[in-house]
């Protein structure tokens, strides 16, 4: 095996690469980066067991500088591999395996030798028979994966909750997720519908890192899906993950039907204060900022207190509020994450009472997107 290849170009694959490749293992073989060569391309796949990436680099696309003199394949211990092709020193960078599993990397005046495993040893891909694909616009699967990913559970110990529930009917896309202290909901409609129903719950993990390999210059993203694996393709580069067995919670309850108390302000500009009490909650052993409704007088405010340091209190810039008046605490991280989510647009928070979840939606388009946090008993 032996090809020459554009240094930046094989980097920057390199690191899409290794997204999916962990040093924790249990599978020694997982802890490396396969590369194979045919007579047209070079593809490198890496993997955990959970999500698979394999990224492929033709000869036939100027950019990558890309010349093949020999086809084979070989496992290089991936972190390594990638530390030693980020530090050479020329613009191309040359890869040959002679006799048995050694590895020559050569670039200007640096020459690396490497020892690798056989490619033959390297677990097979899993396997997605359907070519019917829903196609995304890759920046909306992007915000999409944004807005929900938030509100997924960290905790092994209810699995199904560390996913993301994603069901594709129609024209309709519905993500969910929930870790049962707060809830993020996002529907949107699609260009074209779908043939079939799909109902999903994809590892938030999973999703996370797709997201990061989600360039701007990605228009589409195609989606498929198997019986336990979904497939997505961005351009050369195809990513998989296992779907999470099991049945996930019916959410749709969570979301109180009535309010008592409406506020509506700018998420940008509450960010910045629930950010500024969170200074002081973060101090204190309970982490709890408190929202202060007054009717009467048509004012809010937000108070944080800490016994060792001391307390915060502002007042809210509101755009309109109406209702009974309330007292409510909350987690200011909760708040901090729903907020981001909503950039700079104008919210809409309603409360049912003290002790009840409250929901923030966007003052436009509130039917598509819902954030709901738990509030906090404070006595």
């Amino acid at each position: 095996m032996k090809f020459t290849i554009n240094r930046a170009v094989f980097t920057a694959k390199l690191n899409d690469v290794l997204r999916a490749i962990s040093s924790k293992t249990t599978i020694p073989i997982l802890t490396g980066l396969k590369i194979a060569v045919s007579d047209q391309d070079v593809t490198l796949t890496g993997s955990d067991a959970d999500i698979t990436i394999e990224t492929v680099l033709p000869s036939s696309e100027e950019s990558t500088n890309l010349t093949i003199e020999q086809a084979g394949a070989i496992v290089l211990p991936a972190r390594f591999f990638s530390e030693i092709v980020k530090k050479l020193p020329d613009k191309l960078v040359t890869i040959e395996v002679s006799d048995g599993f050694q590895a020559q990397i050569t670039s200007g005046s640096a020459a690396f030798t490497i020892n690798g495993q056989d490619a033959n040893n390297y677990p097979h891909l899993p396997e997605i028979e359907t070519k019917d694909g829903v196609s995304l616009a890759g920046d909306v699967l992007k915000e999409i994966i944004g807005q929900t990913v938030l509100a997924v559970s960290t905790q092994e110990s209810r699995p199904i909750l560390t996913g993301i529930h994603l069901v594709l009917a129609d024209n309709q896309l519905f993500a969910v997720a929930t870790d049962s202290h707060r809830l993020a909901q996002r529907k949107i409609t699609l260009p074209q519908a779908v043939q079939e129903r799909y109902d999903v719950i994809i590892p938030g993990k999973s999703l996370t890192e797709l997201s990061r390999m989600i360039t701007d210059s990605q228009a589409t993203v195609e989606l498929r899906i198997a019986e336990n694996q979904v497939l997505f393709v961005l351009g050369n580069t195809m990513f998989y993950s296992r779907l999470l067995e099991g049945n996930y919670p019916e959410t749709s309850r969570l979301i109180p039907e009535t309010e008592d108390t409406t506020i509506e302000l700018n998420a940008a500009g509450f960010l910045a204060a629930i950010e500024r009490a969170s200074l002081l909650s973060h101090e204190s052993r309970n982490n709890v900022v408190k929202l202060s409704v007054t009717a009467a007088d048509n004012t809010a405010k937000i108070t944080g207190n800490s016994p060792d340091v001391g307390n915060v209190e502002e007042a809210i810039t509101t755009t309109s509020l109406s209702g009974a008046d309330l007292e409510i605490s909350f987690n200011p991280d909760y708040m901090k994450d729903a907020l981001r989510s909503f950039g700079q647009s104008e919210i809409r928070l309603s409360f049912t009472s003290a002790l009840r979840p409250f929901t923030l939606v966007p003052t436009q388009d509130a039917e598509n997107f819902i954030q709901l946090i738990t509030p906090v008993r404070t006595y």
